[in-house]
């Protein structure tokens, strides 16, 4: 494949490394929480994620959550901003005044280090790491330490991620993870975002409370996301700000998004590590959604349901977890 290459340089004054394989192009952001901020179709001018422009650059950086693909250690809400593990009760800032929640963590806000990138016949390439020790604002609320490796790789299959956490501390640690990815809808110019229909692998939809945390009981579907489970369905339907199980469909765990205009499906295949979905889509406000892979529930170690149900495991000292997902495009036959 011609046209592959990885370099060192900037994103809105940023540094970024942009990394190109034919006409796909996307952009990382070491120092802004690891964020995949790009990926693009440069030769039909397809932007699926949700980029900041120049002059949403000291928005964006003081809250990166809404573009791109931040990480979220812990993801979403914690009851009181307590979080219990093996029979300790740790303390996290409360920082959603509206719920009285701890809400994202800190992954999504740190610098995270630029460990290597290059190119092959086959791939661009970009890995960035995350060491949570002393001295990092989550140890002092979670003192568990661990590294965090994103490897992301562009080629004419699309952007591939590599995700691999390691246990570097004495004690079993919760793994608590979330992506808050940002798609657009439309992501194609000439189209609307009626034009857009969202299919994404859901199984049930968990009751949530009036502070956004899940009482254990499940909720009837509606008409439109028993669609979304299914043919599709319009994204801005409903708003939404809605958790559901992960339940996967021929063996794949995945968002797809398809222009109907065009017949072109971008795909968001995450795997089947995710146990659960948020999906948020700004107040039903076209432009833009966020299908978030969680391996938890909200919440989930302050709650007494099965573990195996809401996705919650332990990583002991040494051992290591491991990931991918892949954002690739399908054309209509």
């Amino acid at each position: 494949m011609s046209g592959i290459s990885a370099r060192e340089g900037d994103f809105h004054g940023e540094r970024a490394v942009w990394l190109r394989a034919g006409a796909y192009e996307a952009a990382l952001l070491p120092e802004i929480g690891g964020n995949l901020i790009a990926f693009r179709d440069t030769e039909r001018g397809h932007r699926y994620l949700r980029e900041p422009g120049p002059e949403e650059m000291n928005a964006f950086k003081a809250n990166p959550l809404i573009h791109g693909i931040p990480v979220l250690i812990p993801p979403n809400r914690y009851e009181d901003g307590k979080l219990k593990w093996r029979g300790v009760v740790y303390q996290l800032p409360v920082n959603e005044e509206s719920t009285g929640n701890h809400l994202h963590g800190y992954a999504n806000t740190s610098a995270w280090e630029l460990v290597r990138f290059g190119a092959d016949d086959e791939e661009a390439f970009a890995e960035v790491k995350l060491t949570v020790d002393k001295g990092h604002k989550l140890f002092e609320y979670l003192p568990f330490k661990f590294s965090l490796r994103l490897r992301y790789g562009l080629s004419a299959h699309g952007l591939a991620q590599q995700l691999t956490l390691v246990n570097e501390g004495d004690a079993d640690m919760p793994v608590l993870l979330a992506f808050h990815t940002t798609v657009n809808a439309p992501f194609a110019p000439g189209s609307t975002a009626r034009d857009y229909k969202l299919k994404l692998t859901i199984g049930s939809r968990w009751e949530l409370s009036e502070r956004m945390l899940p009482t254990g009981r499940h909720q009837p579907l509606t008409p439109e996301e028993e669609a979304m489970k299914h043919d599709g369905v319009y994204p801005f339907f409903a708003s939404m700000d809605n958790h559901y199980t992960a339940a996967p469909q021929n063996g794949r765990n995945r968002m797809e998004l398809t222009d109907t205009r065009i017949g072109t499906t971008l795909v968001y295949d995450v795997g089947t590590s995710w146990k659960q979905w948020m999906i948020w889509n700004n107040g039903a406000r076209e432009g833009f959604f966020c299908p978030e892979p969680q391996v938890n529930l909200v919440n989930a170690p302050n709650t007494d349901l099965p573990a195996e149900e809401i996705g919650l495991f332990s990583l002991a000292p040494g051992e290591i977890w491991e990931e991918t997902s892949r954002l690739y495009v399908l054309e209509k036959a």
